[in-house]
């Protein structure tokens, strides 16, 4: 430790703020820390502590520096981000790599040190005139083999505040881990501000801004954002710090779902799910009657030869549009009650309530949100609509506020993993739920094939099908064929591993009608959690392993009070013979063109997978009820 640095630590922080960094003891923490004031440059600093009352002020910092804003029911505050800054930035989005060092064609990268030398320019002075808050989390839960400390700088409250909802606090986990520590490390700025509705103040330079991540040091830098997608450095940045890291040591970081199903007798078998975003993996995690460990990020672990997972985080940084009291119970009850919650992006009312797209009752038609005053027909400069909320609007809560959050949420341990799912939008394909022959085949076909329609959470055009191995290709740190490889590794060590499957709530009809009601996943979940206990059969098709209509008509009865008629299942389960060939032969041409270092296993698979196809075509045709095997 250089007495430079401790000298400007002194001079810039409070006597107080100066002792909880001096008990950390760790001279690496301390130059992070001042090289980044020394650029920043902020005008106030406070260290924050596991603490409530430190947890508190920055709480009533976020309202004090106009970055959120009191709703009329207790613990509500509303947050807007810019109009032009509501989703993952990912074209700004970069790795920065040394000179010799390449992740393939599919990620984006540049020069680390033309990079570091963007950001040097940047972020000088950014948070001249804020305050900076210096903040400890855990990933994963504290003093477990899945715990990675990190530190947060940022000078927006509304990301501290947000982060203390969704993360575990870490002081107290460096002060465990001691001098050794490896931890990951956050600069983050919203900078210059200008006003938006309610007074609210939102990142103005958009054209700067910049999310760059520093693989070499484990450093996420974002510039000139608030969406929590860019700014929130604990979720999905940190996410490409610990798949760099995993992939060296031997486990999976999964953008996955937690949760427990529970069976007969009150058993719960615990699952993990892969979902692009808005593609159903919240509600599947919030589902009536089920456990939930986590909605978004998982840790899998082999501990005594056995699957375990972790949720990453504490809290949901969850899509609002949509929910409501008949199809989101839960959802619909932690927002309509008081607790402590950001509300960002949706319709301010006149009586200082919300309303977001597809909450029950009449829309208002008037009141406040990102664009300003908003009113019923507003279009922006270009002529578009602007609706009440943004279809990418969130909120943001602690895990613990929700009836059935699972008693392992916090076990240092995790929980055991019986099953792994793979879903995405297709309305072409795929079945709604199907199992794959073995850990092979369910990550060749299931996962590293996965495919979905683009969403709102993504800027750029909405409904294009793209390739999204194991939903994770947005947040990789590593080839996508080393990425795959490292899954098939994973489960070969082990003697018993989870079973795969595939879902799919997105299936049309020839005619574009759906055919999955929003609720019919509770059966498709149902169903999984029998079949990892040998307590349900199936029939076997050339893509995988189907439900029996007997099981799934029982199933409807017992959970959905619902009946289901032969005629659905038949439509539902019907094979597409020459969908799934065209999807094959997609994903070979992208194997072999785009993606350098595909595992040779996967040609395999698909070939055989063609090869089943097309033997059952030249028997039954293109569409094969189920039945017919």
């Amino acid at each position: 430790m250089t007495q430079d640095t401790l000298v400007l630590l002194k001079d810039r922080l409070s006597q107080n703020d100066y002792q909880k960094i001096m008990r950390l003891n760790n001279p690496s923490i301390n130059q992070f820390i001042t090289t980044s004031i020394e650029i920043c440059n902020p005008e106030n600093i406070f260290v924050s502590t596991d603490s409530f009352e430190d947890m508190q002020y920055t709480r009533e910092a976020a309202i004090r520096n106009h970055e959120e804003k009191k709703l009329a029911m207790e613990g509500h505050t509303i947050h807007f981000d810019g109009y032009h800054d509501q989703a993952r930035d990912n074209a700004h989005t970069k790795f920065l790599l040394p000179p010799g060092i390449s992740l393939g064609p599919e990620l984006n990268t540049m020069d680390r040190n033309e990079g570091l030398n963007e950001l040097s320019q940047i972020m000088t002075n950014i948070m001249a005139g804020h305050e900076l808050f210096i903040k400890f989390y855990c990933l994963g839960p504290v003093h477990s083999p899945f715990s990675i400390p990190c530190i947060q700088l940022t000078d927006s409250a509304y990301v501290a505040h947000s982060e203390d909802l969704l993360y575990r606090q870490g002081y107290q986990e460096f002060l465990r881990q001691g001098n050794n520590v490896r931890f990951f490390k956050f600069v983050h700025s919203q900078g210059t501000l200008e006003e938006a509705g309610l007074g609210l103040l939102v990142s103005k330079n958009r054209e700067k801004r910049r999310v760059y991540i520093d693989l070499k040091d484990d450093v996420i830098y974002s510039m000139n954002t608030q969406y929590g997608g860019n700014s929130l450095g604990l979720k999905k940045l940190a996410m490409r710090l610990a798949i760099h890291r995993c992939a060296q040591e031997g486990w999976l970081v999964e953008h996955m779902l937690v949760m427990g199903v529970t069976g007969p007798g009150g058993r719960i078998s615990y699952f993990t799910g892969a979902f692009p975003s808005m593609c159903g993996k919240t509600s599947t995690a919030m589902m009536n009657g089920e456990t939930i460990i986590g909605d978004d990020i998982a840790y899998l672990r082999m501990i005594d030869r056995k699957v375990r997972a972790v949720n990453v985080e504490a809290g949901i940084f969850g899509i609002i549009e949509g929910i409501n009291d008949t199809n989101d119970p839960l959802q619909w009850d932690a927002l309509t009650h008081p607790a402590e919650k950001i509300f960002s992006n949706i319709l301010v009312t006149e009586e200082n309530d919300v309303y977001w797209k597809g909450k029950p009752g009449l829309q208002p038609k008037t009141g406040v949100n990102f664009s300003g005053d908003w009113f019923d027909g507003k279009v922006d400069d270009s002529g578009k609509i602007i609706p009440p909320s943004h279809k990418n609007a969130r909120f943001t809560f602690r895990l613990d506020i929700l009836p059935n959050v699972d008693a392992h949420l916090h076990d240092p341990l995790g929980v055991e993993v019986h099953g792994v799912i793979y879903g995405g939008r297709d309305s072409e394909t795929s079945v709604p739920v199907e199992e794959s022959f073995d850990w092979v085949h369910g990550i060749v076909m299931k996962g590293a094939c996965l495919e979905s329609e683009t969403t709102a959470a993504t800027l750029g055009e909405e409904g294009v099908r793209v390739f999204n191995p194991m939903s994770n290709i947005d947040f990789l740190s590593i080839p996508i064929g080393k990425y795959i490889q490292n899954n098939l590794d994973f489960g070969a060590r082990l003697p018993a591993p989870p079973r795969i499957f595939s879902v799919n709530y997105f299936l049309k009809d020839r005619s574009g009608a759906w055919l999955n009601e929003k609720n019919d996943k509770a059966i498709w979940l149902k169903w999984m959690e029998l079949r990892v206990n040998d307590e349900a059969d199936a029939l076997l098709t050339p893509t995988g392993s189907i439900p029996l209509y007997s099981d799934l008509k029982a199933l409807f009865v017992e959970v959905l009070q619902k009946q289901y008629q032969k005629q659905e299942y038949v439509k539902q389960f019907t094979t597409r013979v020459n969908e799934n060939i065209e999807k094959i032969q997609r994903m070979e041409t992208l194997f072999r063109t785009r993606i350098l270092d595909t595992p040779a296993v996967v040609f395999t698979v698909l070939k055989d997978q063609q090869n089943r196809l097309l033997d059952a075509q030249r028997a039954f045709g293109n569409y094969i009820s189920p039945e017919q095997w």
